[in-house]
């Protein structure tokens, strides 16, 4: 197995094991919700907890995705800045050699 599917696997079990916990997230508040309505027969019960649960899931995902898209933005932004400063600082040393690399050249002329 080569890393590269080594890192799609472990995401791929991460991916689950977030979406596991936000369907028992939603099952708890769902039965936490149901069991204050005592009115409700069992029947009532099961769909309003599987309607919430589904619907936690739901949001869950949507902020999942919205943190995804924003990190990808972000990691791009700051790609771009770095690109930017080691462009520059390039150039800074590039001239900064070109400047000793005359020194030089006046020195050794001067002693000539």
């Amino acid at each position: 197995m080569t890393a590269q599917e080594e890192r799609a696997l472990v995401r791929a079990i991460e991916g689950h094991l977030l979406l596991a916990a936000a369907r028992e997230e939603g099952w708890t508040a769902a039965a936490r919700t149901a069991s204050r309505l005592g009115w409700l027969t069992q029947t009532q019960q099961d769909a309003l907890e599987g309607e919430f649960e589904a619907e936690y899931v739901a949001v869950s995902r949507l902020s999942w995705q919205r943190t995804a898209q924003r990190g990808e933005e972000l990691r791009q932004m700051y790609e771009g800045r770095y690109r930017a400063l080691r462009q520059r600082l390039l150039a800074w040393v590039l001239v900064g050699c070109a400047l000793l690399t005359a020194a030089g050249l006046l020195l050794a002329s001067a002693a000539a």
